[in-house]
């Protein structure tokens, strides 16, 4: 009965289709039982035998839920480029002409590129998880999707880890096409932000093409080379070619360092077990992985993964993209029928008209709603087994990560990840999707790796090999001031005090460093070190040694070490003898000072007076008497002598501010007079740089010094004032001469030049403060280990030792070529006399304060006994009679009355 039924629904479904079609034939026939999916893949390599897997499965779960496609079957079309560019082109036409709606692939973006443009002209969406070159630009390849990782995150990746390394340089070996071609430019450009860069390209023939020799040629090149980090960027072919070659080499020991693109993940993931020469080959290599979230959905998958390959491969992530795309493609076509859109496709009217030629171009039609499924796809929001699939607006997959997979004796190991969000971590990335992003240095985290040769210690990533070329240190051939790097006549030998501190540091390296000393210079003039440091930028020499003093315009273009020897800019200038005279004592003050310190004991001398006069005996008398008491007691406070005692407080408090003044000129004159008369004193009218700058006189400076352009381009004095000098006699001769006011040269050329030159001397102070180092390339990582080891020299005392005995002189050791002793002025002083002064005026105007209510007492009984007609003038002479008068005190006064007085006073 059941059997009946179910023959009498089919006959009825059956007859109602065959209704629809007759009624309804153009709707019946854009509404197909089946949506035709390309794929073009090498199902020879590891990516394509797991994409083929996974798309089969994919396309048995879209089919087995009718609610995908509303009945419609999805039917994936499997081609096998087998390596070949030629064969994806037929394998794309051929779908083009069976109504395909999208197309799988192609796995290489070599053949991306080509089918792109086929796509765009009959509107078929391309969708590829393995053709991740960065050129594949959507505005120039708007049909064309990545539903992978694109590679500029991997090269961002990997150019994250290199600095976080501390690595410099690297060397990047590569398949030639576009995708690794393309990887390493962006690898480029991202280690360049980082001041990182590639040092050496090896490129290899396109995979699967190179042969050993290809391989072997290119690495033999990189042993000759100092970087010792290799980036290797190509497919599993080549790839494992490549690691093969190298353990043969040696290159797979200690100091070398291996970072694989995510073609080594897949092969680790894929190819269980390794062959053991293959595992042993890797050994100690990074390799990225793409990362995909943990999920019930990925695990479920995975342990149906052997089911569905029968074991014949292990999966990789892109196994897990592979699916995803299949069913991004269903649920953009379910879209598409739910919007209203049908499957349908138009001739193209271009390719009819060509219809005279044998091929059958006609049978290549447009998709009418590709546009809109394209549109669908971009749109995509859904979870899959990769995790969230959703496209961002530039069309890249959001939140790229990777895992970072280091490779060790029993396998691999993960030491991290990477994503955009975060950049390096040792946490999953989802758990960092939710914070703020913090690329900050101090924030990336990896656990430790295991590094070729069973290492732990980070490799340096250069070295110095046996057979590598000798760095060409450059030094200049100096005519003057040999005593710091000099070329022996005649020999190709150099020496000096530079030539010994770099020796001495390399004896500290850790490593062997060749070298050979080239000489800069024509030998008749110091050269200029301008064009010797520019001559390291442009890659002419590998370092350079010598005199070179570390200026701001140096730093842009070469590194230098840690400075070995201070220096800096100072004036030389002629001086003279000042001999001693009989007015040597008036020396130590100028004139404004010795008139204004006279002013203020006489000053202070009248204050106190006015302050006593009236209650002490000491100061009265007559008008001659209280003058010279005035003088005597202000001057003989000079020496803390004066015989007259202070009654009154006032008095006395101006009397001690006065005395600390005293004490202090007295210090400061005492102490002056005697470096005037023990210590020889030289004279000259240049004081310093800014006595240069303020006159005309003509400066001399040392020809190759850095001197000419701070004088010109920092103090803005003109160069026909600058006279160039080549040698100490030049120095001596043109200041003897008076051809020049000064010279202004290097603190360690100054010392050199006065130490048999006591007739000149060194005028202010350093207005320039610098230090010589030795010249490196930018981002020379011997820079760093010079400089370790100069910083050990200086702790060790080797350093001083070296200067004792290039630098050290003794010829005019027992004369002081000083500057002349300033003379003491008021500038120094007005702070004290400020003090003084202010506490006289205070003093006085107290007083008159208390001597105005005093007479206010007084005046009444003055009124009464004088006539209210009196002049003005009696009125003043009976007020300072007042103030004069000395205060009278009885024989019957009581003690009281007398400190009365005396607190009114």
């Amino acid at each position: 009965m059941s059997l009946l039924m179910t023959m009498i629904n089919l006959v009825l479904l059956l007859s109602i289709f065959i209704l629809f079609v007759q009624v309804f034939p153009e709707e019946a026939a854009l509404r197909p039982s089946v949506v035709n999916v390309g794929a073009i893949f090498s199902f020879d390599t590891i990516n394509g035998k797991v994409a083929k897997v996974a798309m089969k499965a994919a396309e048995d779960d879209i089919n087995s839920d009718p609610s995908i496609l509303g009945g419609r079957k999805l039917f994936v079309a499997l081609h096998d480029s087998n390596y070949s560019s030629f064969l994806s082109f037929i394998g794309a036409l051929q779908f083009m002409e069976t109504d395909t709606v999208a197309i799988i692939g192609p796995q290489s973006s070599v053949m991306a590129h080509v089918l792109s443009h086929l796509a765009n002209e009959l509107h078929v969406p391309l969708l590829s998880f393995t053709a991740l070159d960065p050129g594949l630009s959507p505005l120039q390849y708007p049909f064309f999707v990545q539903t992978a990782p694109n590679d500029e995150f991997q090269m961002i990746a990997i150019a994250e880890m290199v600095s976080y390394f501390g690595w410099a340089e690297v060397i990047a070996v590569f398949s030639d096409d576009n995708q690794n071609r393309n990887g390493i430019i962006m690898l480029d450009d991202q280690l360049a932000e980082r001041r990182c860069r590639i040092s050496y390209k090896a490129t290899l023939p396109p995979d699967p093409m190179a042969k050993r020799s290809d391989v072997l040629r290119e690495l033999a090149k990189i042993q000759m080379m100092e970087s010792r980090v290799i980036v290797l960027n190509t497919f599993s072919k080549t790839g494992l070619l490549v690691f093969e070659v190298a353990k043969s080499l040696g290159m797979m020991e200690k100091g070398y360092v291996w970072i694989a693109s995510t073609w080594l993940s897949t092969v680790l993931d894929s190819t269980s077990p390794l062959k053991p020469e293959t595992a042993n080959s890797i050994r100690g290599a990074l390799t990225l992985r793409p990362h995909t979230a943990d999920s019930k959905r990925k695990r479920d998958f995975i342990s149906r993964w052997n089911q569905l390959s029968n074991g014949s491969i292990g999966l990789n992530p892109y196994g897990l993209f592979a699916y995803d795309t299949v069913w991004m493609i269903a649920r953009a076509v379910k879209l598409l029928f739910d919007q209203g859109g049908n499957i349908s496709f138009s001739n193209d009217e271009r390719l009819i008209s060509l219809t005279g030629m044998d091929l059958n171009l006609s049978a290549l039609s447009i998709f009418d709603g590709g546009k809109q499924l394209l549109k669908n796809v971009i749109e995509t929001k859904m979870t899959g087994l990769t995790g969230p699939v959703r496209f961002n607006q530039d069309r890249f997959l959001i939140n790229p990560s990777y895992d970072i997979i280091n490779t060790v004796e029993t396998g691999y190991r993960q030491v991290g990840y990477w994503s955009n969000h975060s950049g390096l971590s040792i946490v999953p990335p989802e758990t960092l999707y939710g914070k703020k992003p913090n690329r900050s240095s101090s924030n990336q985290h990896l656990d430790s790796v295991v590094w070729p040769g069973g290492e732990t210690i980070k490799p340096r990533g250069w070295v110095f090999p046996n057979n590598g070329r000798e760095l060409r240190i450059v030094v200049p051939n100096r005519v003057s001031y040999r005593d710091f790097v000099s070329v022996v006549n005649g020999t190709n030998k150099v020496q000096g005090y530079c030539i010994d501190v770099f020796l001495a540091a390399i004896k500290l390296m850790p490593y062997a460093v060749p070298y050979r000393f080239i000489p800069y210079g024509n030998g008749h003039e110091n050269p200029s070190y301008y064009e010797l440091v520019s001559k390291i930028a442009a890659g002419v020499f590998d370092g350079a040694v010598g005199d070179i003093a570390i200026v701001t315009d140096r730093t842009r273009i070469v590194d230098f070490t840690q400075p070995y020897i201070e220096s800096g800019l100072v004036v030389v200038a002629p001086v003279k003898k000042i001999s001693s005279n009989p007015w040597s004592f008036s020396r130590p003050f100028t004139p404004s000072m010795w008139a204004v310190t006279a002013a203020f004991f006489l000053i202070v001398g009248s204050v106190v007076w006015v302050l006593e006069h009236r209650i002490n005996d000491e100061f009265r008398g007559s008008p001659r008497q209280q003058i010279v008491t005035i003088l005597t007691f202000s001057f003989s406070t000079m020496f803390f002598s004066h015989r007259e005692n202070t009654v009154s407080t006032l008095g006395r408090l101006v009397l001690i501010i006065w005395l600390f003044v005293v004490l202090i000129i007295n210090s400061s004159y005492t102490a002056s007079l005697t470096s005037i008369l023990t210590v020889q004193q030289l004279s000259s009218p240049i004081k310093g740089i800014d006595t240069l700058i303020s006159s005309s006189e003509r400066i001399g400076f040392q020809i190759g010094s850095f001197a000419e352009r701070y004088l010109t381009e920092e103090l803005g004095i003109p160069k026909s004032r600058l006279v160039q000098l080549g040698s100490p006699e030049d120095y001596a001769r043109a200041l003897e001469k008076r051809q020049v006011a000064a010279v202004v040269d290097e603190r360690p050329y100054v010392d050199l030049f006065l130490s048999d030159r006591c007739e000149f001397s060194i005028r202010g102070q350093e207005f320039s403060k610098r230090a010589w180092g030795f010249a490196f390339p930018r981002d020379s990582p011997l820079a760093i280990d010079m400089s370790t080891a100069i910083l050990a020299l200086s702790e060790n005392g080797e350093l001083q030792k070296i200067h004792d005995k290039w630098l050290s002189r003794s010829a005019c050791s027992s004369e002081k070529s000083e500057d002349e002793a300033e003379q003491l002025d008021l500038q120094s002083f007005w702070g004290l006399f400020l003090i003084c002064g202010i506490a006289c005026v205070l003093a006085l105007f107290v007083y008159s304060l208390l001597m105005f209510r005093q007479y206010r007492r007084h005046c009444p009984e003055e009124l009464d006994s004088t006539s209210h007609n009196n002049s003005f003038s009696a009125h003043l002479r009976t007020c300072l009679s007042f103030i004069d008068g000395k205060v009278e005190k009885s024989k019957s006064s009581s003690k009281r009355k007398r400190d009365s007085m005396h607190s009114d006073v």
